[in-house]
């Protein structure tokens, strides 16, 4: 048996097997140095947090153990001030810092990898990035939601037409309308932190696959990088991503949920809507025609929705046929989990630049509302209050609609006379049985739109996010 450790491979953490380099395709088609390297932070802090461990230990001596650690910082402050040698035939982030730690420290970091291997030292990095990347959107999430609120506030009184099928369905405050999102955007930040609270076990210790014959403090380590405990089954801890899954697909779910939101400011933003006019920051204009003022921002927010929902299919694909343990096709998680996230921060950002900065069109919005055929449900429903069925109630204003368009004539311009013609149960003429502002009034029910009911609502909201904002900050 040969003691030569200077072969080709040498320079690999795992070459003592190999006598033949890579391929040079093969190098290049496997690194990834050119995107976990936004890792780079989260892989230290582990490193750091092993390394003490060791020490603690007696694995390796705590002289060695601090000087490691000390190296480690110095590789860090590279990092940060942008003077690290990244080095793509070093394959990853991981064999980079370790390289970059021997370049600067010397023989003594061979000893950092003791008890570990790169299949722990990974999932114990995704976990880190995985919580910071939920507490931002977290963040992203509030801020956004912060936006619709004091839209919310300012346009209490305001009025539009609520839509089915894109068609006009029944008068709204525009409150209600901005609270509505505030309720879905809620939901979303619900999910990231429910993903949040499944990432608080450790994964350093898990070794390859089946843990380590050394006497390593799993629970020190897990303290040190603030979770509650270590990973209960070491098979599971370095062949799972549904941490990853579950954040992408919460990624996903908002993503959509904001495209939503792009889609109404798109159209309510153009001339046949003229509801609400984006601000220049927002906006782009045309190559070739002076006049446009194109909503570019929300479109681009909608189309970028594709991109978290291609990348949660991409790893739910990759994923589905893997048996335990780790496999090597893993490495693609990290791409479109890199992606999706990003990509969310951005849009949560620039939707709320969008909100906030945006003018609304109330006359435009009130000449819409100001439709009497809106309020034809409510002659239905007086119409009930006479004892009539609901199903007669209906099928008689529905006669009076069709009654209206065909002859060119309003709905509230109906005498007492010619709504009896339909039924007799009707009270009094049209005029008096419809009024926009008795119709909001009359919507009391808990998520309704009576004044007072969005007041209430609007409160609810405040006080859930500055508890929120509180606990965020803590």
């Amino acid at each position: 048996m040969s003691n030569d450790r200077t072969g080709p491979q040498s320079g690999k953490l795992w070459g003592g097997r190999f006598k033949d380099k890579t391929d040079p395709g093969v190098e290049r088609f496997s690194a990834s140095v050119h995107f976990d390297k936004a890792l780079a932070r989260y892989d230290i802090r582990g490193s750091i947090a092993h390394a003490r461990m060791l020490g603690h230990t007696g694995l390796i001596p705590e002289a060695d153990a601090k000087i490691i650690v000390q190296g480690l910082e110095r590789v860090a402050t590279e990092i940060e001030i942008g003077e690290f040698p990244f080095d793509a035939g070093l394959e990853d982030i991981h064999m980079n810092v370790e390289a970059r730690l021997h370049e600067q420290i010397g023989p003594v970091a061979g000893r950092l990898h003791t008890g570990r291997s790169r299949n722990d030292q990974v999932a114990t990095d995704l976990a880190l990035y995985l919580r910071d990347a939920c507490l931002a959107s977290r963040h992203g999430l509030l801020q956004l939601r912060q936006v619709l609120a004091a839209r919310a506030e300012e346009h209490l009184d305001t009025v539009l037409p609520g839509y089915t099928h894109l068609q006009r369905a029944q008068p709204v405050r525009l409150a209600h309308h901005w609270l509505a999102f505030v309720e879905v955007l809620g939901r979303d930040a619900a999910r990231f932190a429910d993903a949040a609270s499944r990432l608080t076990h450790c994964p350093l210790g898990a070794g390859a696959l089946a843990g380590s014959t050394l006497p390593l403090d799993r629970a020190q380590t897990a303290r040190e990088l603030e979770f509650v405990a270590a990973t209960r089954n070491s098979m599971d801890t370095v062949s799972s991503r549904d941490h990853a899954l579950e954040v992408m697909a919460a990624a996903a779910i908002c993503m959509v949920n904001l495209s939503r939101l792009a889609e109404e400011l798109v159209i309510w933003s153009s001339a046949e809507f003229g509801f609400v006019e984006l601000a220049d920051a927002y906006s782009t204009g045309s190559s070739l025609m002076p006049q446009k003022k194109n909503p570019d921002v929300p479109e681009l927010v909608r189309g970028k929705s594709g991109r978290a929902i291609g990348n949660l299919v991409s790893l739910l694909t990759t994923m589905k046929g893997l048996p335990l343990t780790y496999n090597r096709d893993m490495q693609e998680d990290k791409e479109p989990l890199f992606d999706s996230m990003s990509t969310l921060r951005d849009s949560l950002e620039v939707m709320s630049g969008a909100i906030a900065t945006l003018r609304v069109g109330t006359e435009r919005m009130a000449a819409a509302a100001a439709d009497p055929m809106l309020l034809a449900t409510d002659l239905a429903e007086v119409l009930v209050r006479q004892g009539v069925p609901f199903r007669e109630a209906h099928e008689a204003v529905g006669r009076i609609v069709a009654h209206c368009v065909e002859t060119g004539v309003a709905l509230d311009s109906l005498s007492k006379k010619a709504l009896q013609q339909f039924d007799p149960a009707f009270p009094e003429a049209a005029k008096k049985l419809l009024d926009l502002e008795r119709s909001f009034e009359q919507r009391s029910l808990v998520g309704g739109t009576a004044r007072a009911t969005v007041q209430l609502a609007l409160e609810a909201v405040r006080a859930e996010l500055d508890a929120e904002a509180a606990k965020l900050e803590v």
